[in-house]
Protein backbone atom coordinates (compact mmCIF):
# COMPACT_ATOMS: atom_id res chain seq x y z
CA UNK A 1 0.00 0.00 0.00
CA UNK A 2 1.25 3.32 -0.92
CA UNK A 3 1.20 6.69 1.54
CA UNK A 4 1.61 9.73 0.58
CA UNK A 5 3.96 11.38 3.02
CA UNK A 6 2.05 14.75 2.71
CA UNK A 7 -1.10 13.23 4.30
CA UNK A 8 -1.43 12.04 7.55
CA UNK A 9 -3.27 8.41 7.91
CA UNK A 10 -6.54 9.04 9.04
CA UNK A 11 -6.40 7.91 13.19
CA UNK A 12 -8.86 7.30 15.14
CA UNK A 13 -10.83 9.26 17.24
CA UNK A 14 -8.32 8.98 20.76
CA UNK A 15 -7.15 11.56 22.36
CA UNK A 16 -3.14 9.98 22.82
CA UNK A 17 -2.97 10.12 19.01
CA UNK A 18 -1.95 14.01 19.49
CA UNK A 19 1.08 14.28 17.44
CA UNK A 20 1.82 17.88 20.48
CA UNK A 21 2.47 15.74 22.63
CA UNK A 22 5.56 13.73 24.25
CA UNK A 23 4.48 10.08 23.95
CA UNK A 24 7.24 9.29 26.41
CA UNK A 25 5.76 11.67 28.79
CA UNK A 26 5.11 10.27 32.45
CA UNK A 27 4.94 13.36 34.35
CA UNK A 28 2.56 13.11 37.89
CA UNK A 29 1.85 9.33 36.68
CA UNK A 30 1.92 7.20 39.80
CA UNK A 31 3.60 3.83 39.49
CA UNK A 32 3.85 1.61 42.35
CA UNK A 33 7.29 -0.81 42.30
CA UNK A 34 7.23 -3.92 44.25
CA UNK A 35 10.55 -4.96 45.76
CA UNK A 36 11.54 -0.95 45.38
CA UNK A 37 14.74 -1.18 47.70
CA UNK A 38 16.49 -3.70 45.53
CA UNK A 39 19.09 -3.22 43.13
CA UNK A 40 16.70 -2.80 40.34
CA UNK A 41 13.80 -1.41 42.26
CA UNK A 42 16.42 1.27 42.96
CA UNK A 43 17.48 2.19 39.14
CA UNK A 44 13.67 2.11 37.87
CA UNK A 45 12.79 4.80 40.74
CA UNK A 46 15.72 6.93 39.84
CA UNK A 47 14.49 7.17 36.36
CA UNK A 48 11.01 7.25 36.78
CA UNK A 49 11.53 10.46 39.31
CA UNK A 50 13.85 12.23 36.88
CA UNK A 51 11.25 11.85 34.73
CA UNK A 52 8.29 13.39 36.79
CA UNK A 53 6.65 9.98 37.87
CA UNK A 54 4.84 9.78 41.61
CA UNK A 55 6.66 6.53 42.85
CA UNK A 56 5.64 4.47 45.65
CA UNK A 57 7.61 2.10 46.57
CA UNK A 58 6.66 -1.34 48.43
CA UNK A 59 9.69 -3.60 50.27
CA UNK A 60 9.70 -6.24 52.92
CA UNK A 61 12.90 -4.40 54.20
CA UNK A 62 13.37 -1.04 56.00
CA UNK A 63 15.32 1.75 54.36
CA UNK A 64 18.44 2.56 55.43
CA UNK A 65 18.75 5.87 56.97
CA UNK A 66 20.02 7.47 53.95
CA UNK A 67 17.52 5.90 51.98
CA UNK A 68 14.92 6.60 54.70
CA UNK A 69 15.78 10.37 54.69
CA UNK A 70 16.02 10.99 51.25
CA UNK A 71 12.37 9.54 50.44
CA UNK A 72 11.41 11.81 53.21
CA UNK A 73 12.38 14.53 50.85
CA UNK A 74 10.66 13.97 48.08
CA UNK A 75 7.49 14.84 47.71
CA UNK A 76 6.92 12.17 44.75
CA UNK A 77 8.51 9.51 46.54
CA UNK A 78 6.87 7.16 48.85
CA UNK A 79 7.68 4.05 51.01
CA UNK A 80 5.32 1.44 52.05
CA UNK A 81 6.55 -1.70 54.13
CA UNK A 82 4.95 -4.67 52.56
CA UNK A 83 4.36 -8.19 52.15
CA UNK A 84 3.20 -8.94 48.82
CA UNK A 85 1.69 -12.75 49.90
CA UNK A 86 -0.79 -10.37 52.40
CA UNK A 87 -3.76 -9.03 50.13
CA UNK A 88 -5.08 -7.18 53.15
CA UNK A 89 -1.79 -5.54 53.49
CA UNK A 90 -1.62 -4.30 49.96
CA UNK A 91 -5.01 -2.64 50.19
CA UNK A 92 -4.10 -1.01 53.23
CA UNK A 93 -1.20 0.08 50.84
CA UNK A 94 -3.48 1.18 48.32
CA UNK A 95 -5.75 3.06 49.79
CA UNK A 96 -2.52 4.94 51.45
CA UNK A 97 -1.46 6.05 47.61
CA UNK A 98 -4.72 6.99 46.63
CA UNK A 99 -5.27 9.07 49.69
CA UNK A 100 -2.20 10.78 49.00
CA UNK A 101 -2.15 11.08 45.60
CA UNK A 102 -4.25 9.38 43.15
CA UNK A 103 -5.11 5.79 41.82
CA UNK A 104 -1.86 4.17 40.20
CA UNK A 105 -1.22 4.56 36.72
CA UNK A 106 1.33 1.72 36.59
CA UNK A 107 2.51 -1.17 38.52
CA UNK A 108 5.83 -2.93 38.29
CA UNK A 109 5.90 -6.46 39.75
CA UNK A 110 9.86 -6.69 40.73
CA UNK A 111 9.62 -8.25 44.10
CA UNK A 112 10.95 -11.48 43.83
CA UNK A 113 13.38 -14.83 45.40
CA UNK A 114 16.17 -15.26 43.61
CA UNK A 115 19.67 -17.69 44.41
CA UNK A 116 22.10 -15.49 42.73
CA UNK A 117 25.57 -17.90 42.29
CA UNK A 118 26.74 -16.29 45.42
CA UNK A 119 23.92 -17.86 47.24
CA UNK A 120 25.18 -19.77 50.66
CA UNK A 121 26.76 -23.16 49.67
CA UNK A 122 24.11 -26.59 49.85
CA UNK A 123 21.21 -24.23 50.13
CA UNK A 124 19.93 -25.19 45.93
CA UNK A 125 20.54 -28.94 45.22
CA UNK A 126 20.08 -30.44 42.25
CA UNK A 127 16.39 -30.85 41.54
CA UNK A 128 15.73 -34.53 42.87
CA UNK A 129 16.49 -33.12 46.25
CA UNK A 130 14.45 -29.73 46.37
CA UNK A 131 12.41 -29.84 49.13
CA UNK A 132 8.72 -28.83 48.79
CA UNK A 133 9.31 -25.82 51.54
CA UNK A 134 12.09 -24.33 49.28
CA UNK A 135 9.63 -24.83 46.35
CA UNK A 136 6.72 -22.61 48.07
CA UNK A 137 8.18 -20.26 49.13
CA UNK A 138 9.51 -18.77 45.75
CA UNK A 139 6.39 -19.77 44.16
CA UNK A 140 4.47 -17.75 46.97
CA UNK A 141 6.31 -14.43 46.60
CA UNK A 142 6.98 -14.87 42.50
CA UNK A 143 3.63 -15.86 41.12
CA UNK A 144 0.57 -15.17 44.72
CA UNK A 145 2.76 -12.39 45.30
CA UNK A 146 1.89 -10.96 41.60
CA UNK A 147 -1.49 -12.32 41.59
CA UNK A 148 -2.37 -10.69 44.99
CA UNK A 149 -0.65 -7.34 43.61
CA UNK A 150 -2.27 -7.45 40.34
CA UNK A 151 -5.64 -8.38 42.14
CA UNK A 152 -5.36 -5.25 43.99
CA UNK A 153 -3.79 -2.48 42.29
CA UNK A 154 -4.99 -4.07 38.74
CA UNK A 155 -8.41 -3.74 40.26
CA UNK A 156 -8.07 0.05 40.98
CA UNK A 157 -6.54 0.60 37.63
CA UNK A 158 -9.73 -1.28 35.86
CA UNK A 159 -12.01 0.97 37.75
CA UNK A 160 -9.95 4.07 36.70
CA UNK A 161 -10.12 2.94 33.35
CA UNK A 162 -6.02 3.21 32.26
CA UNK A 163 -3.38 1.97 33.79
CA UNK A 164 0.09 -0.53 32.65
CA UNK A 165 1.40 -3.55 34.41
CA UNK A 166 4.51 -4.71 33.83
CA UNK A 167 5.61 -8.41 35.15
CA UNK A 168 9.84 -8.38 35.25
CA UNK A 169 10.72 -12.11 33.98
CA UNK A 170 13.71 -13.55 33.44
CA UNK A 171 15.18 -15.81 30.74
CA UNK A 172 14.94 -18.38 32.96
CA UNK A 173 11.20 -17.99 32.50
CA UNK A 174 12.04 -18.84 28.18
CA UNK A 175 14.75 -21.21 28.48
CA UNK A 176 16.18 -23.48 31.00
CA UNK A 177 19.04 -22.41 33.18
CA UNK A 178 22.22 -22.86 31.91
CA UNK A 179 23.67 -24.85 34.37
CA UNK A 180 26.97 -25.50 33.21
CA UNK A 181 27.54 -21.76 35.02
CA UNK A 182 27.90 -23.16 37.83
CA UNK A 183 30.39 -25.78 37.34
CA UNK A 184 32.99 -23.82 39.26
CA UNK A 185 30.95 -23.89 42.42
CA UNK A 186 30.46 -27.68 42.26
CA UNK A 187 34.15 -28.04 41.62
CA UNK A 188 34.62 -26.62 44.88
CA UNK A 189 32.16 -29.48 46.45
CA UNK A 190 29.46 -27.01 46.94
CA UNK A 191 25.94 -28.29 46.20
CA UNK A 192 24.94 -25.63 44.05
CA UNK A 193 22.19 -25.45 40.78
CA UNK A 194 20.11 -22.64 39.52
CA UNK A 195 16.55 -23.90 41.52
CA UNK A 196 13.64 -24.74 39.08
CA UNK A 197 11.33 -23.10 41.24
CA UNK A 198 12.83 -19.90 39.93
CA UNK A 199 11.99 -20.83 36.48
CA UNK A 200 8.45 -21.75 36.89
CA UNK A 201 7.78 -18.85 38.90
CA UNK A 202 9.30 -16.31 36.18
CA UNK A 203 7.28 -18.85 32.92
CA UNK A 204 3.96 -18.24 34.72
CA UNK A 205 4.56 -14.66 35.12
CA UNK A 206 4.41 -14.95 30.70
CA UNK A 207 1.21 -16.35 30.78
CA UNK A 208 -0.76 -14.57 33.51
CA UNK A 209 0.47 -11.18 31.36
CA UNK A 210 -1.61 -12.57 28.70
CA UNK A 211 -4.44 -13.52 30.83
CA UNK A 212 -4.44 -10.31 32.13
CA UNK A 213 -4.04 -8.48 29.23
CA UNK A 214 -6.65 -9.98 27.67
CA UNK A 215 -9.42 -9.38 30.77
CA UNK A 216 -8.81 -6.19 31.25
CA UNK A 217 -8.65 -4.74 27.74
CA UNK A 218 -8.58 -2.18 26.54
CA UNK A 219 -8.06 -0.08 29.35
CA UNK A 220 -5.06 -1.81 31.64
CA UNK A 221 -2.38 -3.01 29.44
CA UNK A 222 -0.39 -5.93 30.83
CA UNK A 223 2.84 -6.71 29.90
CA UNK A 224 5.97 -8.63 30.32
CA UNK A 225 9.85 -7.37 30.46
CA UNK A 226 11.91 -10.34 30.30
CA UNK A 227 15.24 -9.44 31.81
CA UNK A 228 18.94 -10.76 31.45
CA UNK A 229 21.90 -10.92 34.56
CA UNK A 230 22.32 -7.53 35.77
CA UNK A 231 26.32 -7.16 36.69
CA UNK A 232 26.58 -7.00 40.68
CA UNK A 233 29.91 -8.12 41.37
CA UNK A 234 29.51 -11.56 40.90
CA UNK A 235 32.56 -14.56 41.17
CA UNK A 236 34.74 -14.01 38.53
CA UNK A 237 34.57 -17.66 37.27
CA UNK A 238 30.58 -17.01 36.94
CA UNK A 239 31.05 -13.92 34.88
CA UNK A 240 33.71 -15.34 32.82
CA UNK A 241 31.29 -18.35 31.82
CA UNK A 242 28.06 -15.07 31.54
CA UNK A 243 30.13 -13.41 29.67
CA UNK A 244 31.49 -16.05 26.71
CA UNK A 245 27.01 -17.18 26.55
CA UNK A 246 25.93 -13.95 25.88
CA UNK A 247 26.62 -12.23 22.29
CA UNK A 248 26.59 -8.77 23.78
CA UNK A 249 29.48 -10.51 26.05
CA UNK A 250 28.43 -9.18 29.76
CA UNK A 251 25.53 -8.95 31.95
CA UNK A 252 23.60 -5.72 31.54
CA UNK A 253 24.53 -2.26 33.81
CA UNK A 254 21.33 -1.76 36.76
CA UNK A 255 20.39 1.31 34.66
CA UNK A 256 20.21 -0.29 31.14
CA UNK A 257 16.87 -1.82 31.71
CA UNK A 258 15.06 1.82 32.32
CA UNK A 259 14.36 2.83 28.63
CA UNK A 260 12.11 0.09 28.78
CA UNK A 261 10.40 0.98 31.90
CA UNK A 262 9.45 4.21 30.83
CA UNK A 263 8.11 3.27 27.23
CA UNK A 264 5.84 0.81 29.42
CA UNK A 265 4.67 2.97 31.75
CA UNK A 266 4.11 5.87 29.32
CA UNK A 267 1.63 6.01 25.85
CA UNK A 268 4.61 5.12 23.52
CA UNK A 269 3.96 1.39 24.67
CA UNK A 270 -0.25 2.78 24.30
CA UNK A 271 -0.94 -0.50 21.65
CA UNK A 272 0.79 -2.88 23.40
CA UNK A 273 -0.59 -5.40 25.55
CA UNK A 274 0.09 -9.28 26.03
CA UNK A 275 3.68 -8.95 24.67
CA UNK A 276 6.93 -9.93 26.18
CA UNK A 277 9.47 -7.68 25.80
CA UNK A 278 13.32 -9.45 25.88
CA UNK A 279 16.19 -7.28 26.96
CA UNK A 280 18.80 -10.03 27.89
CA UNK A 281 21.91 -9.15 25.61
CA UNK A 282 20.88 -11.69 23.32
CA UNK A 283 21.01 -14.98 25.71
CA UNK A 284 18.10 -16.09 24.33
CA UNK A 285 18.77 -15.77 20.49
CA UNK A 286 21.59 -18.77 21.20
Amino acid sequence: MNVALDKPMRRHNNPMTSASRDIFDITNRVVVITGGLGQLGRAYTHELLARGARVALLDMAEPDPDTAASIAEQDRLSFHRADVTDRANLETILAAIEAKWETPFGLINNAALDSPPGSEANANPPFEEVSREAWDATMEVNVTGVFHCCQVFGKAMRRAKRGSIVMIGSTYGMVSPDQRLYDYRRDQGEDFYKPVAYSASKSALINLARYLATHWAPHVRVNTLTLGGVFNHQDPEFLAGYEQRTPMGRMAQEDEYNGAIVFLMSDASAYMTGANLVMDGGWTAW
